[in-house]
């Protein structure tokens, strides 16, 4: 009878695990780039820039609607630059998962029903995959950058 008891136990830790391991997974965006946040480069939230609203002091001021702060084109990386303009063109992406619905599941971005935003790639300099820079689009005028695949999130001024 020990033994029997012994392997409920056992399966109802592996039961546990396994249950952990799918939520973990689903969590996920894309889960063969979550690795590389951790290795990309810094959020353009620490950039400076003119003010969006023609402040002389350097600083690129906040959003009032989301509170992220301003990032503007010309401190983004040249790579982000040309996927503002594929987006103003409507394409063509470079990878098939460009366009596809940003969930939003980091809560950093103001909440909004599914299907608002959308993320597209910001290609890395050597790196194999899509990396993890992003812009994520909401309505025609709300354009996000992350440097650090969803960690945080600056409003890009344009």
């Amino acid at each position: 009878m020990r033994v029997t008891a012994q392997r409920r136990v056992l399966a109802t830790v592996v039961a546990l695990l396994v249950l952990v391991a799918l939520w973990w997974v689903q969590q996920q965006s894309d889960p063969a780039d979550a690795d590389r946040a951790r290795d990309s480069s810094p959020s353009a939230q620490s950039s400076t820039g003119g003010d969006p609203d023609g402040d002389p002091d350097g600083d690129p001021g906040t959003d009032p609607d989301s509170g992220l702060p301003f990032v503007d084109v010309a401190d983004l990386p040249a790579e982000a630059v040309e996927t503002l303009e594929l987006i103003d063109d409507g394409g063509p992406f470079p990878y098939d998962r460009d366009g596809v619905t940003f969930e939003n599941r980091e809560g950093i971005l103001p909440d909004r029903q599914r299907g608002y935003y959308h993320e597209y790639t910001v290609p890395t300099p050597g790196s194999d995959d899509r990396g993890a820079r992003r812009i994520v689009t909401g309505s025609s005028d709300e354009f996000f950058w992350t440097a650090d695949h969803y960690s945080s999130f600056s409003r890009i001024a344009r």
